[in-house]
This record gives C-alpha cells, sequence and structure tokens, in this order.
C-alpha cells in the first residue's frame, strides 16, 4: 500500500499527527476552539519561492532607482490584476508583469533596456524556496493532509519554479488562476481549490503571502494563514480567523488545534 495512504488510515495518521503536535518547538500559538477539521492546504505562491533573489538582480541592475522601480512595479502588477478581473478581460499574470514593468518604468522615467527586461522576468522563474519550506512540506505531508499551488501565476511560472528547487512531488495540484480566468480575490479563483481537492471549504487552509490574499480566503471561507514574512503592517479588512506567523510553522494551528482547556 502506498505510504501516504497508509499514513492517511485511522491508525497511521492520528499518531503521526500526535508526534508531529508533541515535538513541536514553536511559540504558543494562539488558542484555537475544537478539533481541526483541515485536510488539505492550497499555498500561494511567495510563501513557498522567495522572491528576494530577484529583487537583488533588480538593484545590481539599477542601484539607485531598483527599489522604488520594484515597488511601482508590484503596486501597478496587483492593480491591472484586479481591474482586469473586475473588468473581465482576463490576461495571465507573466504578461501582466512585462506590461506593468514596461508602465513602471516610464512613470518614473528609467531606461529598462529589452535585455534587463527580460532578465528580469526570467529571475521570477528560477526563485530559491524559503529555508524552512522542504522540513514543513514534508511534516504536513507526512501529516495526511494533501497540498496544492493556488496562485495569480501561470502554471508554466509555478512549475519552473518547482523544476528549480526539485519540489514536484511535494505537490498534489498546481493550481493558476489562468483556469478560472479571473484573479484573486475573486471568488472563482479560490474555488479552484475546491474542485481539485474536493472538499468543502472550511476543510481547506489557505497560505498568503500578502495581507489582501488571506483576507481574500477568509471572506471564501478558507481557514486562512497569513504568512508575513516581511513583517508587513496588517490590512484592516474585516477578515475573520485570519492567523499570522513569519513562517510555514504557524499552518500547524490548523493541524494541532487545541480546545479551550489546552488538551490537544
Amino acid at each position: 500500500m502506498d505510504r501516504r495512504y497508509f499514513l492517511m488510515s485511522s491508525v497511521g495518521l492520528p499518531l503521526l499527527t500526535m508526534a508531529a503536535c508533541q515535538s513541536s518547538t514553536r511559540t504558543e500559538p494562539r488558542k484555537l476552539v475544537g478539533r481541526s477539521s483541515v485536510r488539505a492546504i492550497a499555498f500561494d505562491a511567495f510563501p513557498i519561492f522567495d522572491p528576494r533573489t530577484a529583487f537583488a538582480e533588480m538593484s545590481e541592475y539599477f542601484p539607485v532607482n531598483g527599489d522604488r522601480l520594484r515597488r511601482a512595479w508590484f503596486a501597478k502588477l496587483f492593480a491591472y490584476t484586479w481591474l482586469r478581473t473586475s473588468g473581465e478581460r482576463y490576461t495571465p499574470f507573466d504578461t501582466l508583469m512585462e506590461d506593468s514593468l514596461r508602465v513602471s518604468a516610464v512613470d518614473l522615467g528609467m531606461t529598462v533596456s529589452d535585455r534587463q527586461r527580460s532578465m528580469i522576468l526570467a529571475s521570477f522563474r528560477t526563485l530559491p524556496v524559503w529555508p524552512d519550506v522542504r522540513a514543513q512540506l514534508n511534516t504536513l505531508h507526512g501529516q495526511g493532509l494533501q497540498i496544492a499551488f493556488l496562485s495569480n501565476m501561470s502554471e508554466d511560472m509555478l512549475r519552473a519554479n518547482m523544476r528549480h528547487n526539485q519540489i514536484e512531488g511535494l505537490f498534489d495540484f498546481v493550481l493558476s488562476t489562468d483556469l478560472a480566468g479571473a484573479f484573486k480575490p475573486a471568488p472563482a479563483a479560490y474555488e479552484l481549490a475546491v474542485d481539485a481537492f474536493g472538499l468543502h471549504p472550511s476543510e481547506i487552509a489557505f497560505a498568503a503571502f500578502a495581507g489582501w490574499d488571506a483576507a481574500g480566503a477568509s471572506w471564501f471561507g478558507y481557514r486562512s494563514a497569513w504568512i508575513n514574512r516581511f513583517g508587513a503592517v496588517p490590512e484592516r479588512l474585516d477578515a475573520e480567523d485570519v492567523i499570522e506567523g513569519r513562517d510555514l510553522s504557524i499552518l500547524q494551528q490548523f493541524v494541532c488545534a487545541i480546545d479551550q482547556t489546552g488538551v490537544s
């Protein structure tokens, strides 16, 4: 019998989950009421892939205004995703990356050559994973959870980064919003994981890199975790039950939920 399906059985999964929960060295989490019903976790791209190497490459090309260009670029990029979704004029994420980079450079009065633009865009296909990723994904797999990407990135971009880090075997599904024709936080985008896993939204956790994405997932009905790796200021978006942490260990709150008495 496949090892993973054995671990999901009535004997293997509880024992392994209990061992993982008892051995955790994380700081005391906010207590959750009731035992976790999470059976799958969907990830945005950037809780897994570290974009800082791409940012560093931009700084090498533009040592004076590189950070300024990056901030303007990403603000424009996500404005484009929301505008195109609301206007029902969907265009794949990699195309929007190039379009928004061109516009942002012109807006700042900066000259970005074709070669520089190509190299910057290519760097987002060879991102490293964050240091905690392999261990945490292996732990989640060992606890019997299904795992997927659910990202605005195209499937081609996601798979290129997966191959670069040799983590293809750690994901059950690779879901790009291209499949929905709408970027997050559109409900149709979040619905992709429901359809792929075949589960109710309440049985799925979503790991977001941005506060707005964590809120969008919560609005949809997912158990939402904000992996706030850069220590960003919390959003004010009336999202309920969003937990926050600086790395993937926060996801163990969904697996190792504790009742009001503090007993696992």
